[in-house]
């Protein structure tokens, strides 16, 4: 029987930007994580890195690692920049999101750090992070995050290779990076870019890509979106969503859903309002949904109905039913007058 992998990721941990408990659900990982908080961190109740740095300044931030187990633990730490994914939810681990073009710098690029680490059996290990900022100033904040994950183990058990399903489970931590150089209040700004068909999950959807420019977070973000027949007022589809943040220099897709409906050719309008607790914007944007891409995205939605083929079936039986009991009845009658 072929062996087949099923990656469980279990526990990823997002170090939110509100609170972050070191070795939280350690008992479902192989090894623990904290964070040695520097002196130049901005808010010191904070877990997560929050720091104030100058340009062209190198420092070493250190990680302490911990393991319990009875087994020495290959970590690779892996850096990114943050993203916003379609639920309006910022991630800082790993994303196949392409970094958004106002990004000045990617935290990969300013922070360096050892590609794999062994934490011996129950010990310890100190993780160190060199960080150096540009040599230009720049206001905003610089946000990502570091991921802390158990080394993917290589089975070369050939027993265990023919026993069939194989589990192996991948832990990870993600510890917040935050840095800043100035104090100094970035504008909030937001733009709209392309709106066109697509799917989500296997069901249509119109996306609007929504872009944050500016090195700041949107918090508690807001969207208030409607899709009209292009020069017509009456709502075809819209949606509304609150509570969503949006990361520094980011971009991401939001979803209009068409619940179970066909995509219909023709040219339509976005009309989208959003706000965040600081500003507000307002849009209004023509698309136009195209023969093919409509035939291509229906013929691959699991959530539009196709033809009932049992009900044609059953209508077509009891219409030949009754044609053949009238048929039966005026040949008797027929019979009956000679």
């Amino acid at each position: 029987m072929r062996k087949n992998t099923l990656w469980t990721l279990i526990g990823l941990l997002i170090v939110s930007l509100v609170s972050f408990t070191p070795f939280a659900l350690a008992s479902e990982f192989n090894f623990g994580v904290y964070t040695v908080i520097p002196d130049n961190q901005i808010d010191k109740q904070k877990s997560y890195f929050n720091l104030m740095m100058k340009p062209n300044q190198e420092q070493t931030l250190t990680i302490q690692l911990k393991n319990d187990t009875g087994e020495d633990v290959i970590i690779e730490p892996k850096i990114h920049s943050a993203t916003t994914n379609l639920n309006g939810v910022v991630e800082y681990g790993p994303t196949n999101a392409e970094p958004d073009p106002t990004l000045r710098y990617e935290l990969g690029d300013l922070i360096t750090t050892e590609k794999e680490i062994t934490i011996p059996a129950k010990g310890s290990k100190d993780l160190f992070l060199h960080v150096k900022m540009p040599e230009e100033e720049f206001d905003g904040i610089l946000a990502g995050g570091i991921t802390i994950e158990e080394k993917e183990a290589s089975s070369t058990n050939t027993e265990e290779a023919n026993k069939g399903l194989s589990i192996e489970n991948k832990y990870a931590y993600v510890v917040g990076i935050t840095l800043q150089e100035t104090v100094e209040q970035v504008t909030q700004d937001l733009k709209l870019h392309d709106v066109k068909a697509g799917q989500l999950n296997a069901r249509n959807v119109i996306n609007a890509t929504l872009q944050n420019p500016t090195a700041t977070y949107l918090n508690r973000f807001e969207v208030d979106a409607e899709v009209t027949k292009k020069g017509q007022t009456e709502v075809l589809y819209e949606s509304k969503k609150q509570d969503m943040q949006v990361a520094p220099n980011s971009n991401f897709d939001y979803p209009i859903e068409l619940n179970g409906e066909k995509f219909k050719t023709g040219e339509y309008t976005l009309h989208l309002k959003a706000k965040s607790s600081k500003e507000s914007w307002e849009f209004k944007k023509d698309f136009t949904i195209k023969g093919e891409e409509a035939q291509q995205f229906n013929a691959t939605d699991v959530s539009i109905e196709g033809p009932n083929y049992l009900a044609y079936m059953v209508g077509l039986l009891t219409l030949i039913v009754v044609g053949l009991l009238i048929f039966i009845f005026y040949s008797r009658k027929k019979q009956k007058k000679q």
